[in-house]
Formats: structure tokens, sequence, C-alpha cells
């Protein structure tokens, strides 16, 4: 295998424009076998990275047959952290012509109309109202979830060791923490910086070149690793080194600033990369929340470019995978025109540690944006209880990922549920509610795939080993709305970097296209409590 120079090296960081791959980044069923083996290549034609694509531009070039892969590794290598996605969210919402809510404001909304408002820049809900909606009709809902698994700066993360400069992190979630050691990781987050006027401005940050590194130690010093295993303390083994204490001394001189005190929060030389990539003076950066990520772009791969390798892909997969959904089913004129129902996106934040916050699904949000919505259409009194009806008549799809079956470690699944790669989304059940899908649930989501001709896989967890959790049951206790629990198969969840199968965003992206479109016929053939 030939070596990878320092040009493709820089090629794969910074990958050209869109047009020059896009043609070919996808590709037919029928090429997918080759008659002949196919010699590697370091070309970036397969990590797409282009902010100016537009859900309209692509829209164009996605029907029955074709790929939102493209635009989904735009979507992945655009969103390094939560507040990224959904800003990203916000862009091209706006771009397919859905109006723009304030939480503080008034709203005013019209059947056939499309809106969305976010909260904390981490948190989104998008909504269409279907022409033919009258109050008392239900919401036809997908969640998912815009935060990863991965490291946040301390409040303090200056710190220094044997002539090191270091950053101080806390682990958020679950992580595979181990996968993070000897990566090119960098930061990204949001900061507030001081305007001109005496005011302060939100602006979001991402330092794309390599800035961080975990190394770890070599086998010489640690014999036994791997027969003992590679246990690193999150606390004093997990820290991020920034560079060597020579380079915080040039920093210091060619900035004389305040922030530059050996006192600081944060070391100048970090301050002085941010400050770069704002375009502003570091005294004017007065608050930062920043993430460590992978700086490694999210790519096509496989012996045919049939999966997906990327971070993040729990749980943003899901969540573009609905966004685009709800964005193209109602995009062109008259997409409205028949429905009665709202259907709506809901991307909540702090999934992996619970929920439990003012942007994480825990929160009423989405049920006060329903309340809002159905006072705001109500043109005269409509009777009592018209969110409860509501409510009863509304379907949620939680979705995000689920485990796929691993060829090196199959008898952790359940030997009847054996989820697979390519195969279409997974339907979760639990008899303890960990999941909240139901027999009713499964069914309907079930026979719209069956309609379309869309594969579903079924999962539950072995008897012997503990089930996660999703927003799914938080969610339908919250009001008591049916709930079915879904995900795209993947590999090496909550990993720096995870693998799902192309096809299967594919797959997932009809199925939820189809759910906006087809649920209110379905729900009304089948009638449970009367």
């Amino acid at each position: 295998m030939a070596a990878i120079t320092r040009l493709q090296q820089l090629q794969l960081l910074h990958p050209p424009p869109l047009t020059l791959r896009r043609s070919l980044l996808f590709h037919k069923p029928k090429q997918l076998t080759r008659s002949r083996p196919r010699s590697f290549s370091t070309s970036p034609i397969l990590c797409s990275n282009n902010s100016h694509n537009t859900p309209e531009s692509s829209a164009s070039t996605v029907g029955a047959n074709a790929s939102i892969v493209g635009d989904l590794l735009d979507y992945l290598n655009e969103s390094w952290t939560h507040f990224h996605a959904t800003a990203e969210a916000k862009r091209q919402l706006i771009a397919a012509g859905f109006h723009l809510l304030n939480e503080n404001d008034e709203w005013d909304l019209k059947p056939g109309g499309r809106y969305f408002f976010t909260r904390n820049m981490s948190c989104l809900v998008a909504f269409s109202v279907g022409e033919k909606y009258t109050v008392g009709n239900g919401f036809h809902v997908i969640a998912a979830h815009t935060d990863s698994p991965c490291l946040k700066l301390k409040p303090r993360s200056a710190s220094s060791k044997s002539g090191y400069l270091m950053i101080n992190v806390q682990t958020y979630g679950g992580g595979l923490w181990h996968t993070w050691f000897d990566r090119d990781l960098s930061v990204a987050g949001r900061v507030i910086l001081r305007g001109s006027n005496g005011s302060f401005v939100h602006k979001l940050v991402k330092v794309k070149r390599p800035l961080l590194r975990i190394p770890t130690l070599a086998i010489h010093l640690d014999r036994t690793v791997n027969k003992d295993g590679f246990k690193p303390n999150v606390e004093t083994q997990l820290i991020p080194l920034l560079a060597s204490k020579l380079e915080e001394a040039s920093v210091e001189t060619k900035e004389k600033s305040t922030t530059t005190s050996s006192k600081a929060a944060h070391h100048p030389l970090l301050m002085q990369a941010l400050s770069d990539e704002l375009n502003s003076n570091i005294d004017d950066i007065v608050s930062i929340e920043l993430n460590v990520c992978d700086t490694q772009p999210s790519c096509l791969g496989g012996g045919n470019d049939e999966f997906i390798f990327s971070g993040r892909l729990d749980n943003l997969a899901s969540s573009y995978c609905a966004l685009r959904a709800l964005i193209d089913s109602c995009k062109s004129p008259g997409d409205l025109s028949s429905e009665q129902a709202i259907r709506m996106v809901a991307l909540f934040d702090n999934e992996e540690v619970g929920s439990g916050s003012i942007q994480g699904a825990g929160a009423p949000t989405m049920f006060q944006a329903m309340r809002r919505i159905i006072s705001c259409l109500a043109d005269t009194y409509v009777g009592e209880g018209a969110f409860e009806r509501a409510i009863r008549k509304s379907f949620l799809v939680s979705a995000d990922m689920a485990h796929g079956v691993h060829p090196n470690f199959m008898d952790k699944h359940e030997e009847h549920h054996r989820p697979e790669m390519q195969k279409g989304l997974v339907i979760k059940h639990n008899a303890n509610q960990r999941y909240a899908t139901s027999g009713v649930t499964s069914f309907l989501f079930k026979e719209i795939g069956k309609i379309h001709n869309l594969p579903t896989q079924e999962f539950v967890v072995r008897n012997d080993m503990g089930c996660g959790s999703t927003i799914g049951p938080i969610l339908a206790s919250g009001a008591g709305i049916r709930t079915v629990d879904c995900g795209i198969p993947q590999l090496s969840m909550h990993s720096v970097r995870e693998i799902c199968g192309k096809e299967d965003i594919d797959i997932a992206y009809k199925h939820f296209k189809a759910f906006y479109q087809d649920f209110s016929s379905i729900d009304k053939k089948l009638d449970v409590d009367s």
C-alpha cells in the first residue's frame, strides 16, 4: 500500500468543493458488485463537507431511488457539537422556507404553514400544519437527540504536568473513553463575546486543525495491558495534551492580555486559537462552552463503500433523517393540501445524561409547543379538552440508534433478535418499558413500511443483560402519547468513531417520510379503545 502523502492528508482534512465529488459519491445497487478488485484510494471524494448544500438543491436530486447519504455526511461534518447540529438544522429549515419562531413572542400560525424554534441552540422543534387541520386533530412526531458522548472542558481547564500544557475535561455520557486515545482532537462549541456597544454576542466556534491529543502509554511501560485490559483513570489519565510550556510564554509576550495570567481559567494558547477562529480579541471572549472533538471527517468506507464511518452517528444520523423527512414531506405545493394533522420533528439535548434539563426531553418543551399551536389555530371555542383530545390522536416515533449484531460478539444479542446493518430500521421492545413500543404502535409503524416495501427488524435485549433506554418512555409518559421506539442499526456505539450501513440511512429517511405522508390514513383503520 502506498504511503499517504502530506498533500493527501491535507485533502482529507479540507476536502475540495462538493461539486467535484458529488457525481462519484453515490452508487447504484448494480455498482456495488464489481467485476474486478478496486485499488485503494486516498482521494477525499467520499468525505463530503459543503455547508452551502441546501435542502432545495439536494431535494431536486432525491427521487424515489436516490440517496441522502451525501447530505448526511455534510451534516455530520458540519455538526461537531450539539450546538452546531442545531444551527445547521436551523439553516436548512430556513432555506426550505420554514419560519423561525421565538418562544418569547406571540405566535401567529396558519394551516399550511411551516414553522420552527430553537431552545439553547441545542434543542429544536419544527412543524408543518396540514391545510385541513382542525383543533383536536393529532400531531405526528419524530423525536431524536442532538448530543453524543464526548469530553467537555471544565470551567477551569488550564493545568500543566511535566512540562506540558494540559486541558482538564469532564466526561459527558457513557463514552468508550479508550477510543479517544491517540486521536487527532480539537475543540468546538460556543462562546459569548463582548460587543462594542456593551452588549453580548452568542457565537459558535470550531477549531478545525488538530489541537489536542491524549497519548497512550507505551507498551514497554505497561507490559500487561493486552492481558489485563486498558482501563484508564478518567480523572487523571484522560487529560488532553495541548502543547509544551514553551509555547505559553510566546503567547503571553505576543498578546500582553490580562487573560494570560498564570491564574487564568484557560490556557492563553487555547484562547488565542479561539480568538483567531472568531476574529476577535481574547479579552472580548467572556465565556466558553466547548467540547473536545475528533477532527477526522465522516466518510464512506468498506469494500463497496457500503458503510458510514463517523463520530456522533448516535444520534445525528436519526436527527438528520427525521429533519430531512419533514422538510421533503412538505416542500412542494399541495403536499399539505389533504393533511388533517400536524407533522413535527423534535430534537432534544442531554439524552445521553438522562434528559433532565431545560433543553432535554424531560422538559415540557414539545408539549408546551403543542398547546400553543392548538391555541393559535383555534379561531373559535372548540370545546373542552382540545389538547387532551389531540394527544390521544397523536403518535410519536422515538428515533435513536440501535445495536446491530457484532460479528465478533454475536452472543451478546438474544439469538432470535439480531438486527443486521443494511436491513432496515430496528423496532425496539422491552417488557419492562425501557422502550415505549407496544404491540399496537409496533404494528402501525411496521404497516407503513409494509405499504412502501421498506424492511423492519426487531430487537429485545437478553434477559441476563441490562437494557438501555431512550427519550421514548420519557415523552410517552409525559403526556400519554402513543410511541414506538426504533433506530438505525450500528456498531461501535459511543465510540469516538462509529459505523452504520449506508442503505439503512436511505431506508430510515423513506420510512420517516412515509410516516408523515401516510400515518393519518393508516391510523383510521385501527380502533383500540372504542
